[in-house]
């Protein structure tokens, strides 16, 4: 196609002055992000010196934060990486504001401009560690080049009388900091002065700052450029777009408020939703009925969310529009879940929120349909509503702050959330629009409402299940050791991909067509689906990125049809596939279960299905020209605030991806006396008997039972059922452990984990046979165990009703550990009476495994076995109200003969090799040693 002007179609304008912002930002992000990195995990580390370290010392150098040290280097180098672009397009904007006729001045300070952002790579990629030399080499060039470049702008400064001053500024202020810098050096060097190195340090920074700052002055004098990308042959399919007119509005508070007040509206809505299977698997919880898990009734709260049926009656639609306000505000009851002790309440409380949820943010997309902009603006809110949920789940270890499991005492924000969300709706709804009639659209809609129905349940669905929590699709392409995918500090990946689909799907919805959106989020499904590691992530990061951009023309498209039909339906069928989804690992509990047993990929194929549909009915939806009805003011667009609104959300992602990245340094408790202490918890999902999350009460006995290797069962949460949550993350980072989380949720099992104060060289996961129940999950890992390789073994086996699964299982695994000829751990729920049944496969010749106390006759569930290692201890402590199941511990001496079970007093035992007495007699908190009541050591 021919561009309609004879000099080519503007694609894209925006102004120059956006090169240098975009340079000083990265900059500092560089230097800062690695700051906030080094001083949040190594921060002793990097403020010691050849001479001093901390207290004397108390603040790092630049070359100290941004050194060898991971992650502060990758964090650094990345974003230098990054501010690359952006500096070679400042020098070369800088060359075309100041070349002159005749004049070769400009083109030598270009000249040097390129080579000191050449040199800068070279001292930020070559590490003294690397090559010493050529790391000097490359820093000294960089810092005398900084004096004819620093000059030369000063000399070529166009007449801009504040860019002047401020260049002037701050060339002097660069200029004067290296005075002191060289003069305290010099005392730290030379005279040894402890505390030099720190005042030292702040001038290193202080001259970071204004070399950054110089630069930053171009953003004045950039104003005056127009950066323009043409199609001279028509070959793009986009309209024309300026950045500027997004971005170079004038800043107004009153929409910048109103975007806020909106996102968080749809934070809310998120957290309401997500919180309602949590709070229905909390049923279970009463009593234990998990022994006999299967339907209660209550799952029929999951289809609270079908409400907005009651908008297909003429007058409740209207009644609903006209008092929104009051509709928003009853769907706070979910946010009061927290305060209700009994389960079936607190069920009801949130249901009831989801209920009025649903319904108001329906009628409040049909209410603004007659304006394209509003409209569109409350489409961009529920949408980064999920990505700041899904970012503060990233904050909270994948728990919701203000979930009805937090409190308190376990790091929730209940109260914060709830004054929050009564002023967010106060704000948000103090303008709505009251039209009830109908809207004439432009063309003629292809499909029908079931059809977009039928859209809106996959996006729902996809949204809930994939992208509500950044590490989700992380863990399906989770494999263990060595690692060979994403961590959960990668999640800022996910997150980062959906916030580039929003704006894909708002900014500039036609740079790609919506089918061909659709069939990269198919593609990135089935990579996601089928593929592990990082190719499968990368599958991962194209899903989060189009089905984000589906959002936008599938809302809009429902919005113009019949709200009861759409929304209602739209519900109906994402809670059927939210039920099916949880179908496919809890088949043996319910009706119908084998149809759909371990087939995580029919849900996928129905999500892209669904999707399909959606696509097909929002093609060539027609725009609303006319609106027979009123609106009490004319719509406002908050375009600029929403994108300053993802920015901000991104920053914050990053930030906390900087403070979750592990560090690997982690020391096992008794290092001297070549201990290890194993232990084996079954956790039925992290909540307890009073349905909190029970994440940092298990983290406190844990810690003070000072177990090296944990093996945790019943651990896999990444489903909708239980909030698509992961126990270990906060385990891991809190307690300074390697984690496995085990086969992920896609593997269709209720999961196992291990953490490890020793390095986990390599893990493997088996799915045990289990022809007729559930599958039974198992992690063989071998760990670095004071330079020795040791193997740790953890299973859970089927139930007590499957005992031809449970033979086949304790044959498959008495094999597998039979094979190793190494030192070697079981941590294992084997559902078999001590000296019976199974349990002779699991102990005895055919496995090579010892009983670590063949006397303690009074067991069922959970054993630990042993070879080729020398126990010292075993107890057994009680599990208070954290689950139904106790904790099982025993402590292994590494390098030492394996001893006969012949039992000593603890005053015959080492001081360390003895178990806390903190848990004799009452305990604490619930914990003590039961069963005989204190532990038992072994000569």
């Amino acid at each position: 196609m021919a561009p309609k002007s004879k000099d080519g179609d503007v694609v894209v304008a925006f102004s120059g002055k956006w090169i240098a912002w975009a340079h000083t930002v990265v900059a500092y992000s560089a230097f800062l992000g690695a700051l906030l990195t080094g001083l949040s995990l190594h921060y002793q580390k990097i403020v010691q010196n050849e001479y001093y370290g901390y207290p004397q010392e108390w603040f790092p150098s630049v070359s100290a934060t941004i050194g060898d040290r991971y992650p502060e280097r990758s964090v650094f180098q990345l974003f230098i990486a990054i501010t690359s672009g952006p500096r070679f397009a400042l020098v070369f904007l800088w060359y075309i504001l100041t070349a002159r006729p005749n004049s070769s001045l400009p083109k030598f300070v270009a000249g040097v401009g390129f080579f000191r952002t050449v040199t800068c790579g070279g001292w930020t990629y070559v590490t003294s560690t690397d090559d010493h030399g050529w790391h000097d080499i490359f820093m000294i060039s960089y810092l005398v080049a900084t004096v004819p470049w620093t000059l030369g702008c000063l000399a070529l400064s166009p007449t801009n009388e504040k860019a002047l001053r401020y260049r002037k500024i701050f060339a002097g202020c660069f200029f004067g900091t290296l005075v002191p810098l060289i003069y305290f050096f010099i005392q730290h060097k030379v005279h040894k002065v402890a505390g030099a190195y720190t005042i030292y340090a702040f001038f290193e920074w202080a001259l970071v700052l204004f070399d950054v700052s110089f630069d930053a002055v171009t953003a004045i004098d950039f104003e005056n450029f127009e950066i323009v990308i043409k199609d001279v042959k028509g070959l793009s399919r986009g309209k024309y777009t300026a950045i500027g007119n997004v971005l170079d509005q004038n800043f107004a508070w009153s929409e910048a408020l109103d975007a806020i007040a909106d996102t968080y509206n749809g934070f809310v809505f998120w957290s309401t939703l997500t919180s309602l299977g949590l709070v229905n698997a909390d049923i279970f919880r009463i009593d234990f009925p998990l022994w006999h898990m299967g339907l209660s009734g209550y799952e029929a709260f999951v289809m609270s969310s079908v409400s907005p049926f009651l908008l297909g009656v003429g007058p409740l639609r209207s009644s609903v529009i006209r008092n929104i306000r009051i509709v928003h505000l009853l769907s706070l009851t979910g946010l009061f879940g927290n305060l209700i002790t009994s389960p079936a309440i607190r069920l009801c409380a949130v249901g009831f929120g989801v209920f009025n949820s649903c319904l108001a943010w329906s009628a409040t997309w049909y209410a603004e349909r007659g304006d394209k902009k509003r409209l569109e603006n409350r489409i961009f809110s529920w949408s980064l509503g999920l990505i700041a949920s899904s970012i503060a789940k990233f904050a909270f270890f994948t728990n919701n702050p203000i979930w009805p499991i937090m409190h308190g005492p376990n790091g929730g924000w209940n109260n914060l959330g709830l004054f929050l969300a009564i002023l967010a709706i106060l704000r948000s709804t103090r303008v709505v629009a009251t039209t009830g009639g109908a809207v004439e659209i432009s063309g003629k809609s292809k499909g029908s409402s079931v059809m977009s129905s039928l859209g809106l349940a996959g996006l729902f669905f996809g949204m809930h299940t994939l992208l509500s929590d950044s590490s989700t699709m992380i863990l399906w392409v989770w494999e263990g050791y060595p690692v060979r995918g994403p961590i959960a500090a990668n999640g800022v990946l996910t997150i980062t991909a959906m916030c580039v689909g929003l704006c894909m799907g708002h900014v500039y919805p036609e740079v790609i067509t919506l089918r061909t959106r659709y069939l990269l989020t198919v593609l990135g499904t089935f990579l996601v689906t089928a593929f592990s590691n990082w190719f499968g992530y990368l599958g991962a990061l194209v899903l989060a990125c189009f089905m984000m951009s589906l959002a936008p023309p599938f809302l809009s498209s429902a919005a113009h049809r019949s709200p009861g039909t759409t929304f209602g339906l739209a519900f109906l069928f994402y809670n059927f596939m939210v039920l099916a989804h949880v179908w496919t690992v809890a088949y043996a509990f319910v009706p119908g279960g084998p149809l759909l047993r371990e087939h995580t990929d029919y849900i996928m194929t129905a999500t892209v299905l669904l999707l399909g549909a959606g696509v097909i009915t929002s093609s060539d939806i027609g725009l609303p020209t006319k609106v027979r009805g009123r609106t009490r003011r004319k719509g406002r667009f908050g375009g600029a605030y929403h994108v300053y609104i993802v920015g901000l959300l991104e920053l914050v992602a990053i930030s906390v991806a900087y403070l979750r990245f592990p560090t690997n340094d982690y020391v096992p408790y008794h290092k001297d006396d070549k201990l290890v202490t194993a232990g084996v918890w079954t956790v039925h999902f992290s909540l307890d008997n009073d349905m909190w999350s029970s994440e940092h009460r298990m983290r406190d006995v844990i810690k003070e039972l000072e177990i090296d290797v944990m093996g945790l069962l019943e651990s896999d949460t990444q489903r909708i059922i239980m909030g698509n949550r992961d126990t270990t993350q906060f385990l891991a980072e809190d307690l300074g452990m390697y984690v496995d989380f085990g086969p992920g949720p896609n593997k269709h099992t209720w999961g196992c984990a291990l953490l490890s104060k020793f390095p986990i060289l390599n893990s493997t996961h088996h799915l045990l046979p289990s022809p007729v129940g559930e599958l039974a999950p198992a992690i063989h890992a071998t760990i670095d165990a004071y330079g020795t390789l040791m193997d740790v073994f953890l299973f859970h086996s089927g139930q007590e009703e499957d005992p031809e699964d449970r033979r086949l299982q304790s044959e498959y695994l008495a094999t597998l550990m039979h094979a190793s000829p190494r030192p070697k751990i079981l941590l294992s729920y084997l559902v078999t009476k001590p000296l019976e049944g199974n349990y002779n496969t699991y102990v005895g010749e055919k496995s090579g495994m010892k009983d670590i106390d063949p006397s303690d006759w009074d067991r069922w569930c959970e054993y630990i076995l042993y070879k080729g290692l020398r126990r010292t201890g075993y107890a057994r402590v009680s599990r208070s109200t954290i689950t139904d199941t106790e904790i099982q511990v025993g402590k292994f001496q590494i390098g030492a003969a394996e001893n006969e079970y012949e039992r000593i007093n603890e005053d015959q035992v080492p001081a360390g090799l003895r178990f806390p007495a903190l848990f004799r007699g009452e305990g604490v908190r619930g914990h003590r040693y039961h069963v005989f009541d204190e532990p038992r050591y072994y000569n």
